[in-house]
């Protein structure tokens, strides 16, 4: 439901325009279901149909639509009147740079008063340009009508799939490039990648960091017991190791030390690995492995290895990227 907003209407310093605007929003209204009625009059078989069901209107109606020219161009008379009249307030009150720019800006109120065919019907434009204006200085709010929720929602469903297309296109030809070696991959690494490898290099760091403190850390008994636990089942289905059984005496004692001993290490390595990526230790050894990915460009160039390995690393960040685009975000909120 559409609410006109009194207080803002009636504290406002335009309000006579505004209850312009008000009139001549009835009036196109009125034009415009005139000119639809009188369309389809236009029709042989609706002309017979009243004549046959309801020949008082029929006959109270022609005349009218005999002379529709002359009924449209009344409003036409009105509707330019409006136009000329605003155009003297703008010139009055300078909101133009200059005199004549007024109808170049608004022409959309003009092309409507055209009383040719179907050049009338553009006089939707004069409606959409008064709500408009109308909700741009608050006096209706038009997003509350099912209307415009219900325009809206297609509109942005319509703009996000063109756009996701043409995303889509950029994005596979960039692929394209990147697969037939052309100078984009080489610009991408030696004026992009290149000169941000120290960068890079601290966000990694930083990234691996810190999954492992809150991956690890927080769950560090339970990963050791997990540890013990598997390293002591792997021990006892080995049959090297189950032979030690067989001797007398001291075999099951050096067992059960063996595999004590051999979880406690595999565990404290484990553990001193993940505490090492939680700590900045780690940041030395991921610069070296960024720059071997990103090596200088005056350096030794890479090896054939290292390039397809980039080149499927960037081909894999556009999949993923194009997985996202490809998410039909509209769609969640279809009513």
């Amino acid at each position: 439901m559409l609410h006109i907003n009194r207080e803002k209407l009636k504290s406002s310093h335009q309000l006579i325009w505004f209850v312009i605007d008000f009139l001549m929003l009835g009036l196109l209204i009125l034009n415009l279901s005139f000119i639809a009625w009188d369309s389809m009059y236009g029709f042989i078989a609706v002309q017979r149909l009243l004549e046959a069901h309801l020949p008082a209107l029929q006959a109270a109606y022609h005349p009218i639509h005999e002379r529709f020219i002359f009924y449209d161009l009344l409003f036409v008379a009105v509707f330019l009147t409006e136009f000329f009249v605003r155009w003297g307030y703008a010139i009055r009150a300078k909101v133009y740079d200059r005199w004549y720019f007024y109808p170049f800006i608004h022409w959309y109120d003009l092309i409507g008063c055209i009383p040719v065919g179907s050049l009338r019907f553009l006089r939707i434009l004069r409606v959409i340009s008064i709500v408009y204006r109308l909700h741009q200085y608050q006096i209706i709010d038009i997003t509350n009508t099912r209307l415009y929720r219900f325009l809206n929602f297609y509109y942005e469903a319509f703009m996000e799939e063109l756009s996701d297309r043409i995303v889509l296109k950029v994005l596979t030809g960039i692929q394209d490039e990147v697969r037939r070696g052309s100078p984009l991959f080489d610009r991408i690494r030696h004026e992009i990648l290149s000169p941000r490898r120290d960068m890079l290099a601290d966000w990694i760091s930083e990234r691996v960091a810190q999954a492992a403190r809150e991956g690890y850390v927080p769950h560090r008994g339970a990963l050791r017991r997990y540890l013990e636990s598997r390293v002591d089942q792997a021990m006892k289905q080995n049959s090297e190791l189950a032979r030690l059984n067989y001797l007398p005496v001291v075999g099951p004692s050096i067992q059960e030390a063996l595999e004590n001993a051999v979880g406690d290490i595999v565990a404290q390595v484990i553990h001193q690995v993940l505490e090492d990526l939680a700590s900045n230790a780690n940041h030395g050894f991921i610069e070296d492995i960024v720059h071997v990915f990103l090596p200088e460009r005056d350096g030794r160039p890479a090896g054939e290895t290292q390039n397809q390995a980039l080149i499927e690393l960037i081909l894999e960040i556009i999949d993923a990227i194009k997985g996202q685009v490809r998410v039909k975000h509209w769609r969640a909120e279809l009513p």
